[in-house]
């Protein structure tokens, strides 16, 4: 799993899905598969992680990749049923949709790329930036 950080927004390698600053504040930030909600930088980088893994068909049967999912999904004080169901309604809804409406924005500065490897919930992080 790969996602690109800037100090404005988060983009991931693997689904459409992205996280962005709001206002000048560098801890307001939102999801945009979870409109409405303010959330913390750590809270839409776990979003972010969430969406990654639920989109991996390969976790389905991995029991370390369930738990991070509801770990990433406690951070965010939601089921990961409800993430995935939103998810879902995220993605019918580009499908629906007129595909220049559906372009991605360009992330708005220089990327970094964040690796984070878990052995389990609970365990230490290491953060790779390149």
């Amino acid at each position: 799993m790969t996602i690109h950080l800037t100090p404005d927004d988060m983009r991931s390698t693997r689904t459409p899905e992205y996280a962005v600053r709001t206002g000048a504040d560098p801890e307001v930030w939102q999801l945009s598969w979870l409109p409405g909600r303010t959330l913390t930088r750590k809270q839409a980088f776990a979003g972010m992680q969430l969406d990654e893994l639920l989109s991996d068909l390969n976790a389905v049967h991995d029991k370390r990749a369930h738990a991070q999912i509801e770990f990433c999904a406690a951070a965010l004080g939601i089921a990961w049923t409800q993430a995935a169901g939103q998810l879902f309604i995220r993605m019918l809804d580009r499908l629906d949709a007129d595909p220049e409406e559906v372009a991605r924005p360009r992330p708005t500065g220089r990327p970094r790329t964040a690796t984070w490897l878990f052995a389990h919930p609970d365990a230490t992080r290491r953060v790779v930036l390149g």
